[in-house]
């Protein structure tokens, strides 16, 4: 326990460790078009999040909790997924991550694949391990985003933006490897095509092949194999100058990703693993093979100084295979084996979404307006084939043969879809040098089989700055997420529409800018309640209905969920030499329900958390890197009986820089998890994501 908040400790030193005789750097990390080199140019600070307020405002003056991350730390992390990119925020924590898909909670909320996640302000369906390679920044917007960005759950949102076209010729090889045998290859290209600059291009290309540190059984006279993924990746993105006042955007990437699939580790009552640490449950023939593409174009119009109008669409179509040998939880699975059920299923998602923004600054009655009135809207489709092999019991140590099975032998499709729209009004007034409001209303409708939903979504904020690098802040915004009716015939409520589920939150904040605006630290206290939660009732006499299934229970929406706590963090640079971004957070989350769940906490939603990620900047060529991630103890399964241990996992690593003929090269070594801890990540106790052990990983990089 004492070494439990000892980590916290360390967490909240480095949000507080600016002091004032601490040397003074300026903050140029939104310069535009100016390549700094050198240890003062200050990387690990953002100064605006395009997707908090769907537009480039200061972070000072957005009333919420934001934070940016942006690529230069991730790079010297040398991130390969989202999760650890996220990672570098301890208001989200890690899910499961089976089926070649990562899932996240936000303050203690679950991110839904199809609505908590965005790409330059597009709902995304992120159904998938998203690629990075692509990202100049991901934005996590916490607490409710409804009044921007329609349905979407209370604890916020994660917008990822992608990488520009540059006017400077760019290009960089990439290429890192781990102890595992694991390879990505990487190239960033970018430049004006014509003389003129007007057309300009951005291109990404990724091939990895990765080496997973567990293993399946072996097929009968086979060897055991560890879990492989093979992903090839390319993006292209245009910019051209139509004329000085109008820019047309066109962006297009492809990912295709091959991968076994491990459902993760089993617990038993106390919370230990059953089997070893490597033991993958999956057969070695189980695979998910996606194939997910993005075209999109966005147009930007200044249509005076003070006016803008941007208009934006995306098309993103989405194919998975998923060749699944489905093992079932055992408990006993040592000793009298466990159940697979082989299926074999191809999944058509369709996400087409598109927005119109018309945003404009101007003065009233004295005081300074900054507006936006927009509407976004979203095609969603979704369509399955599925066709299933024979359930076997298989012991571990040995794999059982695949099925001869194909979804193509499927006749009949099964579909689903819905569209919604919304339109929204913003407005933030600065009503003088010290006092600005903000404040805005959505309406949305959703429009499906089972029926329509619609919900208004406010959102009001204050800021109070008493000087100028001190904002603080209050807001009050909601959420909404459509549940659809009833589809149970033993219920009493048996195809009755239910209504949305709303979200409340009240966030109290500041944000304060030292070191001459090189260093940023924040703090909010927030309060999240979701009502109409669903809960089922089970009845105490079951009522029999002649002819159809006997009704045993009853569906309401008597239920909530009360979500509160509070965040520090610091991002940038604290001395000359020496950069810092960091955060925690205290959570305290639980159900308020009629049934079971009453008083429970969700699985994953840990009462403390902490990370901290620093560069030590020894000369010119040469940095020296240091993190730390700390998870507290969190439940693993919704009876709140099972708990998976908190952890503190170390990294290190060291970057040196070197020219060639004009050409810059760069070497880094990193190690991850340095002190080789056990630890449990995200999942329930039926497929929990262990942790890996220590992983050493090098990385080269030339820049020509």
């Amino acid at each position: 326990m004492v070494f439990k908040y000892s980590v916290v400790g360390l967490a909240v030193g480095s949000a507080l460790m600016a002091m004032p005789v601490l040397a003074e750097v300026p903050n140029d990390a939104n310069i535009e078009r100016i390549n700094v080199t050198g240890r003062t140019f200050n990387n690990y600070k953002v100064g605006s999040a395009s997707g908090a307020m769907r537009g480039d405002i200061d972070l000072m003056d957005t009333p919420q909790s934001v934070n940016v991350i942006p690529d230069f730390v991730t790079d010297e992390q040398l991130a390969t997924n989202l999760a650890e990119v996220l990672v570098n925020d301890s208001s989200i924590t890690a899910g499961t991550q089976r089926w070649n898909r990562q899932v996240f909670s936000l303050r203690g909320f679950e991110l839904d694949s199809g609505s908590g996640y965005l790409a330059n302000g597009h709902q995304l369906f992120a159904h998938y391990v998203l690629p990075i390679e692509i990202l100049s920044q991901v934005e996590v917007l916490k607490g409710p985003s409804s009044m921007l960005y329609g349905q979407s759950g209370p604890g916020g949102l994660v917008n990822m933006v992608t990488k520009k076209p540059t006017y400077e010729r760019l290009f960089e090889l990439g290429f890192d490897t781990d102890e595992q045998g694991s390879t990505r290859f990487q190239l960033d290209a970018g430049g004006a095509i014509n003389e003129a600059e007007t057309l300009r291009y951005r291109a990404v290309g990724v091939k990895q092949d990765t080496e997973y540190w567990r293993s399946y059984s072996p097929l009968p006279g086979e060897q055991a194999e560890q879990q492989e993924r093979d992903r090839w990746l390319g993006s292209v993105a245009l910019d051209y100058d139509v004329t000085d006042n109008l820019l047309l955007s066109v962006r297009y990437d492809r990912t295709e990703d091959k991968t076994g699939i491990d459902v993760g580790g089993w617990l038993d009552k106390n919370g230990n693993l059953i089997g070893g640490r490597k033991q993958i449950w999956d057969m070695p023939w189980a695979f998910t093979d996606n194939s997910i593409t993005n075209l999109g174009a966005d147009i930007a119009w200044q249509i005076s100084d003070n006016w803008n109008l941007k208009l934006g669409y995306n098309d993103q179509q989405f194919n998975r295979q998923r060749f699944d040998s489905a093992p079932r939880y055992n408990v006993n699975a040592m000793d009298k084996g466990y159940q697979i059920n082989p299926f074999d299923r191809f999944d058509d998602w369709s996400h087409k979404s598109a927005y119109v923004d018309l945003s404009g600054e101007f003065e009233l009655a004295g005081m300074e307006h900054q507006l936006l009135l927009g509407a976004n809207k979203l095609d969603y489709g979704y369509a399955q084939l599925r066709t299933s092999g024979s359930s076997q019991t298989v012991m571990p140590g040995v794999a059982a043969p695949r099925p001869d099975i194909s979804y193509t032998t499927d006749t009949s499709w099964s579909n689903s879809e819905y569209e919604f729209y919304g339109v929204y009004l913003q407005d933030l007034i600065s009503l003088n040098d010290q006092w600005k409001l903000l404040a805005g209303v959505r309406f949305d409708e959703q429009k499906e089989e089972s029926g329509n939903d619609n919900a208004i979504s406010p959102k009001f904020g204050v800021i109070w700055q008493p000087q100028q690098d001190l904002s603080l802040y209050a807001n009050y915004s909601k959420s909404f997420v459509p549940q659809g009716k009833v589809n149970d015939e033993a219920d009493l409520n048996n195809n009755q529409e239910l209504d949305p589920e709303y979200g409340t939150q009240y966030e109290l904040g500041a944000k304060w800018e030292l070191m001459d605006g090189g260093l940023l630290l924040t703090g909010a206290v927030f309060d999240i309640e979701i009502d109409n939660r669903i809960v089922r009732h089970q009845l105490d006499t079951p009522i029999d209905v002649p002819g159809k299934k006997s009704i045993t229970q009853v569906t309401r929406q008597d239920g909530k969920q009360h979500h509160k706590g509070f965040e520090l963090g610091a991002q940038g640079q604290i001395s000359d030499s020496w950069f810092v971004t960091s955060s925690m957070m205290y959570l305290d989350a639980g159900y308020k329900t009629a049934d079971v769940l009453n008083g429970k906490t969700p699985i994953d939603a840990p009462e403390w958390a902490a990370n901290i990620w620093s560069r030590y900047q020894v000369t010119d060529e040469l940095a020296l890197n240091f993190g730390a991630v700390y998870v507290g103890e969190r439940f693993a399964n919704t009876q709140n009986t099972i708990t998976k241990d908190g952890y503190v996992r170390f990294d290190m690593g060291a970057a040196y820089t070197f020219n060639i003929s004009g050409n810059e090269f760069g070497i880094r070594a990193n190690v991850r998890n340095l002190f080789d801890t056990e630890y449990l990540d995200g999942g329930d106790n039926q497929k929990v994501t262990i942790g890996q052990d220590r992983n050493f990983s090098v990385a080269l990089e030339a820049k020509f």
